[in-house]
């Protein structure tokens, strides 16, 4: 038998396709999905059942209807898409410049789910395409919630890995400030006030919290620290990486950078102005690379990092754990342990508003505290297991980045993927076509 009579036999098509499916099976981990088999078998063999019900099938010499036939495209792609968005891969926009000079604000990315495994959806009653919203109303409906389960991935996510991610505190959100942290609002402002002005509320859940994206500098069992800026993880300085950045005061002799030093310099103009009054720019982003650059110019009298020292006067509650007891600052962080999975923690007063919102929101247990005494699920305890493994994320704009030092912990089952490779980038600086920025097409985003 020839080749092409082989690839168009039926039943090596069959063949072919059974064995597909039998693998994406195993990789689910459900048998019962087995019984699609039958409909393999039926499509390719006997025939006699109308899958594609919708699909019109004309007669020689029938005219077509552009109605069904758009159709069948339209229901065709959105059983593909899905399907795709689900298992392999799912587009992503980055929103914000925390990832600076990383990831660009208006770069959009393939966010790769097979390296860490894809989760299954949690909340599968959801408008195609859409992940939380659609015309300014939720995009979904919780009359079914299952489980969390992850399938199998190549590998756990590592230090260095940049990583998109469900936001933890976005289980509740306002109806009129859905891009802001809810609990900052009420630490600050008060829940009042912030459902009065900002509401109502809205409860998402796991699966339909906003995503972001920042890189991992600590994973479960780590000990983590931040001095001057810059991350310490058991007690091993971090390698600074290329795109990380930290703001600088830049003195000049009066002279302004020029547009097309800015421009070579890479730096985003919405977080730059010039104060004359220095003279010079209060708050410039950096890399290593660029700040040797700013630090030859000839006009260029100073460069002086914007580094907070630790808090010894006004606490700031901004700051996880948020108690303003730690005298812990954006650059002058921890030493924080990084729960992990199975790891036992002694549990008193002192330490529970590290691991609260874990205990209760994360890890859902009814925890209550009464005359300085703990009860989880109604039982006083002194100590607590994790049932899940954490993430420390920051962002490589590292100020101007709201990421683990203002919220705390990334649950493993918030993990969604890695960012793989860039298809498009756009600056909204910019008018069209000056906004394209060419050379990040179909750039490769290297991890670690």
């Amino acid at each position: 038998m020839k080749l092409k009579d082989l690839i168009h036999n039926r039943w090596c098509k069959l063949g072919f396709w059974a064995l597909l499916y039998i693998a994406w099976v195993i990789w689910l981990g459900n048998y019962w999905w087995l019984f699609g088999l039958v409909i393999i078998f039926d499509l390719l063999i006997t025939k006699k059942v109308k899958w594609l019900f919708w699909k019109k099938e004309y007669k020689e010499g029938e005219k077509h209807n552009v109605w069904l036939d758009w159709l069948d495209a339209i229901i065709f792609a959105v059983v593909v898409v899905t399907f795709i968005n689900i298992f392999f891969f799912q587009a992503f926009k980055i929103p914000s410049s925390s990832m600076e000079s990383t990831l660009y604000t208006g770069d959009h990315l393939f966010v790769s789910k097979l390296t860490y495994g894809p989760k299954l959806p949690q909340t599968p009653l959801t408008i195609p395409f859409t992940h939380n919203v659609a015309f300014g109303k939720e995009s979904y409906s919780t009359l079914i919630q299952n489980d969390y389960r992850r399938l199998k991935g190549f590998r756990n996510v590592q230090r260095g890995d940049i990583v998109v991610f469900g936001f933890p505190n976005g289980d509740t959100v306002l109806a009129k400030r859905p891009a802001e942290d809810y609990y900052s609002w009420v630490r600050t402002s008060g829940r009042d006030y912030a459902i009065k002005h900002f509401g109502p509320v809205i409860v998402r859940p796991t699966d339909k919290k906003d995503h972001y994206v920042k890189r991992c500098v600590a994973v479960a069992g780590d000990t983590l620290s931040v001095r001057d800026g810059l991350v310490w993880v058991n007690g091993i300085r971090e390698a600074v990486r290329p795109g990380v950045q930290l703001t600088y005061r830049v003195t000049t002799d009066g002279e302004k950078f020029s547009q097309r030093v800015l421009d070579e310099l890479g730096l985003n103009l919405r977080e730059l102005y010039y104060d004359a009054r220095i003279p010079g720019y209060p708050w410039m982003p950096l890399t290593e690379e660029m700040l040797e650059k700013v630090r030859n110019m000839s006009h260029v009298v100073s460069v002086t990092p914007n580094t907070d020292a630790a808090s010894t006067g006004e606490p700031d509650t901004e700051i996880f754990p948020f108690t303003g007891t730690t005298g812990w600052t954006r650059d002058q962080f921890g030493p924080l342990w990084i729960p992990q999975k199975g790891v036992e923690v002694p549990l008193d007063m002192e330490n529970l508003p590290l691991y609260e919102r874990i205990i209760r929101d994360y890890e859902h247990n009814d925890l209550k505290v009464s005359d300085g005494k703990i009860f989880i699920n109604g039982e006083e305890k002194n100590s607590y297991t994790f049932r899940q493994d954490y993430y420390f994320m920051m962002g490589d704009n590292r100020h101007n980045s709201l990421d683990s030092r203002y919220w705390g912990f990334v649950p493993e089952d918030h993990i969604v993927g890695t960012p793989s490779i860039i298809w498009l980038s756009t600056d909204g600086n910019r008018s069209f076509p000056q906004s394209i920025r060419w050379r990040r097409f179909f750039k490769i985003v290297k991890n670690g």
